[in-house]
Order: C-alpha cells, then sequence, then structure tokens
C-alpha cells in the first residue's frame, strides 16, 4: 500500500525569496507593466459634497490637443454597459434587504462625495489629458450635506431614507433584555471608531488592451477571477473573451480586494479605441476616492452575575457606509463584526444591532481585519471598563469568563464553532514576556519624572473569512525546475516564499527550483484570491491534496519501471522506495524519467481541496503607553504579543506579519484619523494633514508563538495576516485609559492625538482647582 509521510511545514525562519527582487527595484508593478505608448486616462471628480447636476459638457475637453477619447455616465449607458457597481446586502431586522440605491459607474444625475468620478478622459499623455479635464463645464446646485451618523438629515438617496442603508440584528433581544434587568452588575460604554485612509504604498491603477476579440485587463488587485467576472457581466463579454492579470502589488489590505468605477471605464476605452489605455492614481486622488475603512460608533454593555461572570452582552453600532454600498461594506460591520461577537469569553446571551447610515463622504469598506478589529475593540474596551468599575484585575476579570479548554469544540452565541483554544496557556506567557511584575516600578519612575504611564490588555479571537476551496497546479518544467500555480494572491505577504517551502516540505523538490505563479486567469482556472487571512491555510491545504495525487500517479508508473507491485511502492516526502529495487527517484528524477518516456500526462498535476471549517487564530497583546503630562505626547513604550496561530510554516514572516499589522493598528489608535469639514471637504487629503506612523513613532513589539494546532486543516495552520491588526487598537487604548484613570479622565477615544490628551488633562487639572 502506498505510504506518505506528511511534513506539514518545518517551522523553519526562511527568509523571502521575493526581496531580492522587490528591494532593488526588480518588482513589476502596474506602472511597470504598463504597455509602451498606452494612452493616460484622468478622472475628472466631484469638487462638491453633494450636489445636482445641472452642466456637464464634455465637447471642449473632445477637442483637446492629444484627446482620443471622454467618457461620461451617459456614454456607457448608450454603450450597452450596465454602469453600476454592486454590493452586497444584509438583511433588516424585520426580514426585508438593505438598501440599495444605484451607484453609478460614473455620476449621473447627482454627485454625492467629494472626489466621486464624473467623467473620464482618455489622452496621448497624462498632461494632456489632465489639461483637457480642465475644459470640462462643470456646474451644479449645492444640496444640504450629510455628514453626521444619526438617521435623518438631508436625504442623499430616495431608497433609503432617512439615509438608513439597514438596521440589522443578531441574537435574542428579548433573553438579553432579561439578563439585564436580573443582573447583579452593568457595565455600559460608549467607544468610536475612527475613519482612516488605507494608504497602500503603491495606490490604485490598471491598465487595459483590446487585442484578438479579447480584453486584457491588469489591475493591482487581491484576486483576478473576482475582477474578471465582473468585467465579463458589466461589459457583456464572453468569459473567454476576458484576461485578468496582477502584477506585484504593493500592499492591499483589503482596500483593493473589490472593483471600482475607473476600472470599469479603462476596460470601456480600450475596447473602443483598440489602443493600450493606462491610469493610476496619485496621492490625494487615492485618499479622496479609496475605500475607506472603520469609521462607527458602539455603544457596548455587560450584564454580570454576583460572581462577576458574563450573563449577557448588548451592543447597539452605527456604521458610516459613506454615499453608496461600497462592494462588500453592508456586511462589514454587520456579518463580519459578528462572527467574533463574544470574543473569547462564555456567553452565550447577547444581542447587536446595527443602524449603516448613508453620509456625504467616500465608501468605507474592507481594512485589514474587516469587522473583526471593530468587535475586539468594542468587547475589549467595555471588558477593560468593567473591570474598572467593579474593581477587580482586568486579567482576573478576563480568566473568570474564558471559555474552558474542556469546551471545545465550543459553539458561540453567534453561531461560530471554536474548534480549539487554551487562553489562559496564552495568557500565562504573555503575563511572563511583558515582565507585568516590573509594571508598578515603571510607572514610579515615569509618574517622578512627570509622566503618566498605563498597560493595556486585549485577548483577540479572529475567524479566518473567505471561501474554504482553493487549487492548486504543479508542472514539472524541461530545465528542471518546477511551476506550482496558486489561486491566492500575494499584497507583500511573502507568498512567494511560504507556498514554495511548503510544496518543497513535502516533496524534497528544493525550494529554490520551485516558481510560484498568481495572479493570471488564463494560467490558472480559478481561485479565491486574498483576504480574509485565508490564504496559507486554504493554499496549502490544496497543496496537500495536489502532492497526494502526484504521488498516486507517480506510484503505477514506478512500479513498473522498478518491477515491483504497485502497493509496495512508498513515498516518504523525498523519495519512492519499494522492497526488491534499488532505485531510490526523487519527485524530480521521476519527473524527469516520465519524460524521457514520454508520459508527458505525469508532468503537470492539479487538486481542488475544501477546508471543513474555519480556523480561529487568538491571541494576548499588552501594551505599556507612556503620555507627558505637560504636553499630551505619547508613546507606546513596550509591546507585547504572544499569538495561537497554531502550528507556523515559516516564524519569521508569521511574526512579520505581526508586526506590520500592529503597526496599522498602532497608526490608527495613535495618529491616523480622517476629517472633513461640514461642507463634506476632506482636511486631510495629503500627508502633510494625514499623520502616518514613522518607524520613530513603532516600539519594537516582542512576538511569541504559543500554539494550539487548529483541527480545521491538516496542517493544524491558523491563518495570521490579520490579527496584529485585531488586537492593537484595543491593546493601546486600553493602555492610553489606564494611564489617565487615575487623573479623573474616564473617557478616551481614538486616535490619541498630544493635543486631545493635552486638552483632556488640561480640563481635569482645571476642573480640580
Amino acid at each position: 500500500m502506498n505510504q506518505r509521510v506528511e511534513k506539514f511545514g518545518k517551522s523553519q525562519p526562511l527568509a523571502r525569496v521575493e526581496d531580492q527582487r522587490l528591494l532593488t527595484g526588480q518588482g513589476r508593478y502596474i506602472e511597470d507593466t504598463m504597455p509602451q505608448g498606452a494612452l493616460r486616462a484622468f478622472v475628472f471628480r466631484s469638487p462638491v459634497a453633494h450636489g445636482e447636476i445641472t452642466t456637464l459638457n464634455v465637447d471642449d475637453a473632445r477637442e483637446a490637443d492629444g484627446v482620443h477619447l471622454v467618457i461620461t455616465q451617459a456614454d456607457l449607458v448608450e454603450a450597452g454597459i450596465e454602469a453600476s457597481l454592486d454590493g452586497a446586502l444584509v438583511k433588516n431586522i424585520d426580514g426585508s434587504k438593505g438598501a440599495a440605491p444605484e451607484r453609478p459607474v460614473l455620476a449621473g444625475r447627482r454627485v454625492r462625495y467629494v472626489g466621486e468620478p464624473v467623467a473620464v478622459v482618455i489622452a496621448e499623455t497624462m498632461e494632456q489629458a489632465r489639461d483637457a479635464a480642465e475644459l470640462i463645464e462643470f456646474d451644479y446646485d449645492d444640496l444640504d450635506v450629510k455628514m453626521d451618523l444619526a438617521s435623518g438629515g438631508p436625504q442623499i438617496h430616495p431608497e433609503a431614507p432617512d439615509n438608513r442603508a439597514f438596521n440589522w440584528g443578531l441574537g435574542d433581544k428579548d433573553a438579553t433584555d432579561a439578563a439585564f434587568a436580573d443582573a447583579a452588575h452593568r457595565v455600559s460604554l460608549q467607544v468610536a471608531d475612527n475613519r482612516i485612509i488605507v494608504n497602500a504604498m503603491e495606490p490604485r491603477g490598471c491598465h487595459a488592451s483590446w487585442a484578438d476579440g479579447r480584453l486584457h485587463f491588469h489591475f493591482g488587485g487581491q484576486g483576478v477571477w473576482g475582477m474578471k467576472e465582473q468585467l465579463v457581466k458589466k461589459l457583456h463579454l464572453a468569459e473567454d473573451a476576458v484576461h485578468v492579470v496582477t502584477p506585484d502589488v504593493g500592499g492591499g489590505f483589503g482596500m483593493k480586494a473589490m472593483p471600482y468605477p475607473e476600472y470599469f471605464a479603462v476596460a470601456h476605452a480600450t475596447r473602443v479605441l483598440e489602443r493600450p489605455v493606462g491610469w493610476m492614481s496619485d496621492r490625494t486622488e487615492a485618499m479622496l476616492s479609496d475605500n475607506g475603512g472603520r469609521d462607527l460608533t458602539s455603544l457596548a454593555e455587560l450584564a454580570f452575575d454576583a460572581d462577576l461572570k458574563i450573563t449577557a452582552y448588548r451592543v447597539h453600532t452605527q456604521c458610516n457606509l459613506g454615499a453608496y454600498n461600497s462592494h462588500f461594506g453592508q456586511p462589514i460591520q454587520t456579518q463580519l463584526f459578528s462572527r467574533v461577537l463574544a470574543g473569547v469569553y462564555d456567553i452565550q446571551t447577547a444581542w447587536l444591532e446595527v443602524d449603516g447610515i448613508y453620509t456625504n463622504t467616500t465608501q468605507v469598506d474592507a481594512y485589514r481585519g474587516a469587522g473583526r478589529p471593530e468587535a475586539i475593540y468594542v468587547l475589549e474596551r467595555v471588558m477593560d471598563r468593567a473591570a474598572r468599575e467593579l474593581g477587580v484585575d482586568p486579567i482576573e476579570l478576563r480568566r473568570k469568563n474564558f471559555i474552558a479548554p474542556q469546551k471545545f469544540p465550543y459553539k458561540s452565541v453567534t453561531d461560530e464553532t471554536y474548534d480549539v483554544g487554551d487562553f489562559n496557556l496564552v495568557l500565562d506567557r504573555l503575563v511572563k514576556e511583558a515582565d507585568l511584575a516590573g509594571f508598578e516600578a515603571r510607572r514610579a519612575r515615569d509618574a517622578a519624572e512627570g509622566r503618566y504611564r498605563g498597560a493595556g490588555l486585549c485577548y483577540y479571537i479572529e475567524s479566518i473569512l473567505g471561501d474554504p476551496s482553493e487549487t492548486a497546479d504543479v508542472e514539472f518544467l524541461e530545465d528542471g525546475r518546477v511551476n506550482i500555480y496558486v489561486g491566492t494572491q500575494s499584497n507583500g505577504q511573502g507568498h512567494e516564499t511560504v507556498f514554495a517551502k511548503f510544496l518543497a516540505d513535502q516533496t524534497g523538490i528544493p525550494v529554490s527550483e520551485i516558481n510560484v505563479i498568481q495572479g493570471d486567469s488564463d494560467r490558472i482556472a480559478k481561485g479565491g484570491g486574498t483576504g480574509g487571512s485565508r490564504s496559507v491555510t486554504t493554499q496549502a491545504n490544496a497543496t496537500l491534496a495536489t502532492v497526494d495525487k502526484m504521488v498516486a500517479a507517480f506510484t503505477p508508473f514506478l512500479a513498473e519501471e522498478m518491477g515491483v507491485d504497485e502497493e509496495a511502492v512508498e513515498f516518504d516526502g523525498e523519495t519512492f522506495r519499494a522492497p526488491g529495487s534499488n532505485l531510490t527517484p526523487t519527485v524530480l528524477e521521476t519527473a524527469d524519467l516520465a519524460r524521457e518516456k514520454g508520459r508527458v500526462d505525469l508532468l503537470r498535476h492539479q487538486a481542488e481541496a475544501s477546508l471543513p471549517g474555519r480556523s480561529f487564530p487568538n491571541g494576548a497583546h499588552l501594551a505599556e503607553v507612556v503620555i507627558d503630562r505637560d504636553t499630551g505626547q505619547s508613546r507606546v513604550d513596550r509591546y507585547t504579543v504572544v499569538d495561537d496561530f497554531g502550528n507556523l510554516i515559516n516564524p519569521m514572516l508569521a511574526e512579520g506579519q505581526v508586526h506590520g499589522g500592529v503597526a496599522q493598528g498602532l497608526g490608527q489608535a495613535m495618529l491616523e484619523h480622517v476629517v472633513y469639514d461640514a461642507e463634506g471637504q476632506l482636511l486631510t487629503a495629503t500627508f502633510m494633514d494625514y499623520a502616518m506612523p514613522r518607524a520613530g513613532d513603532m516600539p519594537w513589539v516582542g512576538f511569541t508563538s504559543e500554539p494550539v494546532p487548529s483541527t480545521q486543516n491538516p496542517m493544524g495552520m491558523k491563518g495570521c495576516g490579520e490579527a496584529g491588526t485585531v488586537g492593537a487598537l484595543a491593546a493601546v487604548a486600553n493602555a492610553v485609559q489606564d494611564a489617565l484613570w487615575d487623573q479623573g479622565i474616564r473617557q478616551v477615544d481614538m486616535p490619541f492625538t498630544p493635543v486631545k490628551l493635552w486638552e483632556l488633562i488640561t480640563d481635569v487639572s482645571q476642573a480640580a482647582e
């Protein structure tokens, strides 16, 4: 009987193989792949947040030097294109669907946010396109602007009375209300989660060409198949007439996972002109038009019995969708938020109610974590408040309410099944690694020098999202190298290293001989792209299935060559062996032999596999923040993470993902904040006004792995891409609150900028005088 010894990653800290290429200018990003002689697109955008268009005259622009085409919404409609963008809907509490106002590719009768695309100019050069856009005659009647998160106000869409996109609920409201009525203790906290701009290093961009009756579309995204499906649907093209490619991508973070208006305009232009057309956003344009992240406020309430066990949890959230439904906007703060509503605590009675509100701002959609950081932030902030109000240590309150290890698999109140977990094990390790025993001495030293020091804990859990199925395809080349075609899409995470290493571990093929091929719909039949921390678990699972298929195909071939029965052939993860034969070929040698024998059918192997369930990475973050009492200047002085990611393929890359995630969480917590004025003008539209974290703002992030292997995939892995951000927000916020609590400050909200903290400290000091 054929047997294979499975090696689910040797957990070696292998340096990223792609870094040499990317860090020496050899990467191939959208601008690098722009076809020579491509026409350039410039997008004319709305200068106002809300207005009725009275004049849109592009005749002069069409006659300008170098201009080949000017596109408006009317032109797209006349061309027969489905000129609107899709947005997923959720159901209201009463069973009806959430609001579905049309979101045109280009503004038609109204503009609804500053930066909304109105027309696209295609010219020989960007300068000519930009100059021609100055000739567009655009006039409008101003309409009142809606900016707050209350229902009502100036009407944005007739389909959404009171500007309410949805009123969504999950749980048992009556049972929750009853538990609160009977509770020995009740704690509540209103917390705001500030809007951010994603600011990937590489802004959005695309280019397209039309050749041989096919659309060839390149864009910086997080997967080619969703974009291909949209182009086929909107442009009414046959599936085999659309070819989508994603080259190297300079950061995605959820923001690049969905289609945008510019992509359809560029695709239409290249079909009309039969010339390559490219568009690349500049930074301010990106800040105006990229989907934002977060932007919600929540009232969180916990009910406790006399023993301080949680008996019920209630959350009412108001979230900002922006001017329209973005692709995943409605599900983010509802269905995805609810995945980890109760976190790691044994809570079986809960009610979550969410009101989605339209405002005259840019759309809000997925940002690293997509709903789960928001949920954990709310829960861990109110847990911290509960500990303070109930007079109990924050660590002990969490321990008292942890899901006990013997309760796994555990069905949560929101119907998630956590397969495994040992939260006390992780928390014990954190207490040691963070040197909590020395915290009071550090606090005393700072106090003596005019500083406030606080420590903040967050224990998070994350639900891995996305399609559980994936495909892997392994091809043996004549030069002895091997291609593995994957359905996920790297945005900088190190997939080329991880997937090559994993295949090497399973087969003995030297990792240096393996090429990872991704992001090409002609070369890869299907795939789920990247998002929700799904990539490694789904892709590794598919690779295992492909290797199994490969071994099964090689075995009868080798049995014949060895002169043994098929059942005698075994594969040990590096070589094939059989009693009675002195042949011990490797996988590469077997492929070479198959090529010599004309067995081309053995040179390519493909399999699809689906995970039986999601994994649930979890962990504990401990931040220590120091605040100068005279200036309000704060810094994160110490930061410690202990994560349960299950088995790791490459600890170095996992740690890198945590560092990056924490940096994005700290950026939001300490610095980043989108500001609009009352008329909907974006005041933070450059890096002069929008504060991004720098190296000097980041502490050293200590990372320790405390694995409890998942049972939901054969590798025992748990996704790690978003976990750093999920844990960072509340850890920092709780540390700031801890630093200021003894000063009489009871409410702090992100971002913790110097002026905000100084004003809080000053106000309390003046009130005490």
